[in-house]
Parts: C-alpha cells; structure tokens; sequence
C-alpha cells in the first residue's frame, strides 16, 4: 500500500491538475492520494474562485481519494509557512510515503541542492543577500541573485541550477517543501513534475492545458455565456459542471475585488500604529497603506498604491486579507512557535479515501477533525483559535457572494464532509 500526498490549490481543478495527478500516481507507483488543500482564500492573497467544498467535489470527481484542508493562517501565508504548513499536515497524519509537486525546473536534484543551501546558509551566501537587500529590492529578488552570485564564486556546478528557478512560482514552492522535509527529518520521498504547457502566472488560455491564472482571468472577463465553450476545453467535464453550478447558483465566481469596499472601510478607521500589528507589515510599510487607503477608489488602485520594488503585489494582497480576517501577527508568531497547524480537517473523501481515514485515526500525531462542532470547544487553546479563524474566513468569504441568500455565517458547521461514493 503506497499513499502519495499532494498540495493544492484547485482553483479551480482543470486539465492541468489531472495531468499531474496521473502522473504522479505513475511515477510514485501510489494506490492512494491524499491532498492538503487551501480553504477559501489562496496563497496569493485572494478568495478561491468558488468555495472550498465546490473545489473538493471537483477534485473527488478527478480521482483523489482524501482531502484535507490546511488551516487559513497557512493557506494565506508566504511560500515558507505555505510549504511548512502543508509538509507536517502530511507528515503528521502518518500515512504518506511520497510528496509530488509540480515545478518548472523539473529535476529534484536541482531543487534539492538549493533548499540545502537555504538551510544552511553559508557565510558567503548570507553576505551577497544582504548585498543585494540594501539595494532595496525584494527579498525574492535579492535571494536568487545572491544565489547565483554563491555558486559562481565558490565554483559550485552549475548543473542542478537553471536560469530563473527563483523567479518561478512553483520552483519555489517545490523548495520550501524540500526545506520543510528537510527541517522535520521526514521519511517522506519527494518527487517533482515538469509543468507543461504555459506558464504559472500566464493570463491568456493557450490550450487544452492552461494555468488556472488565466482561467479565471477568463472567466473575470468574459459574461456567462460565453463561458462553456472556451472553459470545456481546459477543465474536465465534471469540474466545469461544478463551477458552472456555483456560477448558477450565485456562489460564484468570488474575486479579491468584491472585498474592496470591505477592507478599504477598516483601513480607514484603523490608526497607522494598527495596521502594524497584522503579518508582513514591516519597515513602515502601514504609512503606505494608510495613504493607499485614503486616496483609492479601486482594489487595483489600492495596492498598486503600496507596492514598489521591494514589496511585491502578492505580499500587499496578503497583508490586506489579513486585514480583511483580522488575523494578527501575534496569532502567527503564536501558531509557528507551537508546531504550526493543530490539526487535520476533512474536507471529502471517497470509498478508498475511507481506508486512509482508518490508519489516520491509528497514526496520526495530530486530531482527525471531522466536524468542526465537536473541536470547537477544544482544550487546546491553539486548535480552537485556529478553527474560530478558519469558521471567521469563511462567514466573511461569503459576503462575495453573488446570491444574497447565501451568505449566512456559521457555513463551517453546517456543510457535511463531502463523500463521493
């Protein structure tokens, strides 16, 4: 019985993800998958297009057997704490043989050598970064130049690194999870996947398998009914029937934008010295915000009102869903010292899904969280402000609803596990 782990976003689950998931279970020879996914808001710093039990339908239908979902202080969260997050939720449940990603680079080898380096960190690797940071240029910027400026001055092969590994979203992942095995000593054996057709962040669909980027910009742009004919192309059948159910339906699609009103009100209210109490506000970045807040009048005017060189679009985002959630850099600083996420919640599952839930229950060093009733009054303090988080994300998630019937709070426990016979 071999069981392979994967972690997704699905948002939403198209050719792409399929292609990848039966690749996987061939090259890992697995007879099981579990996935750990993010709830209703992504690592971007967005809401997930449609919400997170349509997602896990949709990835059900395509042939995963579990899911579980990675608490939102971790599904919002820079590619460190994402990855870290992900990596102990598989490794604690206790069943995982085998983690595959996919990436750009394509060579384990390659990724693994860099996730070393970023453990260990050289004195000479430590000098260039800082070189490069008082340039005042991100830190994602800065690392990859300071990485290349180590491997040519200490004649390190050039072999394993490839231009632009850094600069591409899915290699860094792929490496923060090597790191986060790494760190934990998990018996867990990593596998990568070369990403195949366009790119990660490409906003036009090229073919029959495009990046979830430009499906959804797709579907931003274009009115319902033009919908069908260009998105049965990209997604399989099943999960387009989903999420045009959802788009029926009125639960979707939800983008950042139907939040702006929400979150530009809080900024306004709150004093500079506030907003430096939220995750990756640093260096007097709330004086920005603060500014951006009171001279905007769109999402996008917003954050392009903070942004500059050293601090990307997708760190403004998460900086301001956390705003949006209230969830503080105290909370942060609390979960991470204390081991990360206090537990694994079921999402959906099916019949061999089923089985993985028995040996769950047998190994895992965490609780098995099935309904989110029977924990929330948990003597852990940290799981239950964990879930209040997670139930708090979700009431607030669905006030971007289209259809106003459903955006009652307290959606995280009254929806049932999703089970696919």
């Amino acid at each position: 019985m071999k069981v392979m782990g994967l972690i997704v976003e699905y948002n939403p689950f198209h050719n792409g993800h399929l292609h990848h998931l039966e690749e996987s279970k061939k090259i890992c020879g697995a007879d099981y998958t579990v996935c750990v996914m993010s709830g209703n808001f992504i690592q971007r710093g967005e809401p997930a297009i449609v919400n997170k039990w349509a997602r896990v339908n949709m990835a059900l239908s395509s042939g995963v057997d579990l899911i579980i979902e990675l608490p939102f202080p971790y599904a919002m969260s820079s590619a460190e704490y994402f990855a870290s997050g992900s990596v102990k939720i598989l490794n604690d449940i206790g069943i995982v043989d085998f983690l595959c990603f996919g990436s750009e680079h394509g060579n384990i080898g390659g990724l693994d050598f860099i996730a070393q380096l970023l453990i260990d960190e050289p004195k000479a690797y430590k000098s260039f970064l800082k070189q490069e940071l008082d340039k005042g240029i991100s830190y994602p910027a800065a690392r990859e130049t300071a990485i290349k400026e180590y491997i040519k001055h200490t004649n390190t092969t050039k072999r394993v690194y490839g231009e632009g590994l850094l600069s591409s979203s899915n290699n860094i992942l792929g490496i923060e999870y090597l790191k986060a095995l790494k760190r934990i000593n998990s018996k867990i054996i990593p596998f990568t996947i070369k990403r195949i057709n366009n790119e990660y962040g490409t906003k036009q669909i090229t073919g029959n398998i495009s990046s979830a980027t430009s499906i959804r910009n797709f579907i931003s742009t274009n009115s319902f009914s033009a919908l069908k004919d260009v998105l049965q192309k990209v997604l399989p059948e099943t999960s387009l029937n989903i999420l045009l159910e959802e788009i029926v339906e009125g639960r979707g699609p939800v983008f950042v934008e139907d939040f702006y009103a929400i979150i530009t009100s809080l900024l306004r209210r709150m004093k500079t010295g506030q907003i430096k109490d939220y995750p990756y506000v640093s260096e007097g970045l709330e004086n920005r915000i603060k500014a951006a807040a009171n001279l905007s009048g769109t999402y996008d005017e917003l954050v392009e009102g903070i942004c500059t060189k050293r601090y990307t679009r997708t760190r403004i985002q998460r900086i301001l869903i956390g705003i949006l959630t209230g969830m503080t850099l105290e909370q942060m600083d609390i979960f991470n010292r204390h081991n990360g996420p206090q537990y694994a919640r079921v999402l959906g599952f099916n019949n061999k899904g089923k089985q993985l839930l028995s040996l769950i229950k047998q190994r895992s060093l965490i609780p098995l969280v099935m309904k989110t009733a029977d924990f929330i009054k948990s003597c852990n303090p940290l799981l239950k402000s964990m879930l209040e988080l997670e139930a708090l994300s979700t009431d607030i998630y669905v006030l971007g609803y289209k259809n106003t019937s459903f955006r009652k709070a307290g959606q995280e426990f009254t929806q049932n596990v999703i089970i696919k016979a």
